[in-house]
Order: C-alpha cells, then structure tokens, then sequence
C-alpha cells in the first residue's frame, strides 16, 4: 500500500520513497537541482509558482514544490497521506 501526500495543485509524492524535504536556497542544493535539470531527473509541480521545497527521491529525481517544506513535514508527520490501495487488495 502506497501513502500520497499533497505537495500542492492536486500533485501527490509517495511518502515511501521520499529521502529528504529541503529548502531550495542553499548553494548545494540549487547545483543539486541544476545537475538534475540536465539529467532530466526533474519534475516541476510548482505551476509556475516560485520553488519553495526540493523533494528528494530514493529514484534519483528531484520533484519541486510551491509548498513549504515544513508545511510538506507536516502533512507527512500528521499521517494526512491518501492512501492508494490496489483494487484486489494486495
């Protein structure tokens, strides 16, 4: 069973396989982000929206978001995930 959690604009990440929530204004970070632009290891859920949290995932893709990374903690923490079942139940 897989947990989503909202990380804004009806967009949803899998909370299994999310490494890190970060601040995207720190220098390693944004060459962290630049380097996975040029790999096309990028998903942009910001709407155009400023970057406000760079989600770091165990398949080597960097997922931006326009929600804070305190707010995406949260959600995480507060257990407010949607669960996703499989329709046979396995």
């Amino acid at each position: 069973m897989a947990d989503f959690i909202n990380i804004g604009f009806g967009n949803l990440v899998n909370t299994e396989k999310v490494i890190a929530v970060v601040n995207p204004d720190a220098a390693p970070i944004k060459r962290m982000v630049q380097n996975a632009k040029e790999q096309q290891h990028i998903i942009d859920a910001t709407q155009g929206r400023r970057t406000k949290a760079v989600i770091v995932m165990e398949t080597e893709q960097i997922v931006l978001s326009a929600v804070q990374p305190d707010t995406i903690a949260r959600r995480m923490a507060e257990g407010t995930a949607i669960s996703k079942r499989s329709p046979k139940g396995e």
